[in-house]
Order: C-alpha cells, then structure tokens, then sequence
C-alpha cells in the first residue's frame, strides 16, 4: 500500500533523513519508534508532502506522491492525526467532525459523524463544546475522529497517545486495536513498546534519520532490551 524508498529530507542545510525505508501492507499495523528528534515526524511529514523530500521516492498504491500537494496526498486516502492535534479550536466538536467529512478515495462513507461519536463517547457528550474546550486526550480523540471522517485508506497518527493520562490511552488503544480488527491500515508513531508489541504487525526503529532496526513483533520481543535503548529517553 505504501512505499518509502531511500527517503532524504531537510530543513535547510540540515539533512535529517538518511535513506529511509518502510512499508505498510493492506490491513496492516505499522510503527515508527524512537527518541524525540530522531526523524520520526520529518517522515511522516515528508510522505504527507508537508515537508517535501530531496532524495528518494514514496509511493502509495503504486502512485508517486513525490510533488504532490498535502491536499492531494489526502485526497488518494491518507488520513493524518498530527504532532500537537491541531483541531479547529473555535468550531464545535460537531463542526470539527463534519468539517473534513468525505466518503474517501473510494467512494465509501463508512464513518459518519455519528458513527465516530459512538465509537469515542467521552467526545459524544461534548458534542456542542467548542474544540479549544476540550482536554488534551479529548482533543486527540477528535483528531483521530476528524481523519477517519476523511475515510482513509491509511491512517496515519503522529504522537498518538504522547502526554496523556492512562485513562485517555487505554481508550486510544482501545479504538486503535478496534479499527485494527476491521481491517483499517494503519502507520503509528508512538513509544509503548508492550502495547504496540501486541496490536502492531511490524516496527521500524529510527535513529539520527536512519533505520536502524526494522521486524516484526515476534522479533521485537525477542530484542525487547535492545530497542528500548532506541525507544527510552
């Protein structure tokens, strides 16, 4: 479904991907894991086309989507949850949800604002609150809420659960393991090692804009010590 190829990117005269590599599969789970500032994010903002990349290519579906505008890399079906959520702090919950509402490069309407609010009832009853009114975790289900209402075909989370309370992660975890069993791809950055050991598929390790480790979760529990050195603070 996706495919990233010796991906170089830079910010000025700073390279900070080296060749990276990485693969989501049809109604696989993927993690991108590793320390702040390893190029996790540049990544995925480069296959985003919001940080275009120098060197290398990235494909999806078998179509380049080197050059292409970040609007029309979404539009082929990759839903983004950001670093930092960026929910549309003066619109409702609602509003937030029906704002970016499309039925998908595929023409199918799976979620509905409805639908999303059924499956996050913290937000469900927040429903008329405007955005910026809301917490942190609540914030980042709306995010979540918001990319599915594009209907991906990916969906890709930066920082999914990063600084939020337990309560708020189980219940990610919860909707993440959900769309997992329907078969939703999905391409997460996140530092949970035991909890992506057991939904994730597969794992890439980055470090200094290289990967340094990639396997399954079989293999990652095999290594477990030795990627939390990657992973750790």
């Amino acid at each position: 479904m996706l495919k990233v190829e010796a991906l170089q990117a830079s910010y000025g005269q700073s390279q900070v991907l080296f060749d990276v590599g990485i693969e989501v599969n049809r109604g696989e789970m993927v993690t991108l894991l590793g320390r702040n500032g390893m190029g996790k994010t540049t990544t995925i903002r480069a296959i985003m086309g919001m940080t275009p990349p120098n060197g290398g290519t990235v494909t999806f579906d078998g179509k380049s989507l080197r050059g292409l505008p970040s609007f029309r890399i979404a539009k082929l079906g990759l839903g983004l949850v950001p670093e930092g959520r960026c929910i549309f702090a003066s619109l409702t919950v609602w509003e937030n949800l029906t704002a970016t509402a499309t039925s998908g490069p595929l023409g199918r309407s799976r979620w509905t604002a409805q639908s999303i609010l059924q499956l996050f009832p913290w937000i469900a009853e927040r429903r008329h609150q405007m955005g910026g009114q809301l917490s942190g975790g609540e914030q980042q289900m709306l995010a979540i809420g918001r990319a599915l209402m594009t209907n991906p075909e990916l969906l890709i989370l930066d920082e999914a659960t990063e600084g939020l309370a337990p309560i708020i992660r189980q219940e990610i975890w919860r909707v993440l393991q959900k769309l997992k069993a329907t078969g939703q791809s999905i391409l997460i950055v996140d530092k949970n090692l035991k909890i992506l050991s057991r939904l994730a598929d597969r794992h890439y390790v980055l470090e200094r804009g290289r990967v340094r480790w990639s396997g399954d979760s079989r293999a990652l529990g095999s290594e477990y010590d030795a990627i939390r050195r990657y992973v750790g603070v």
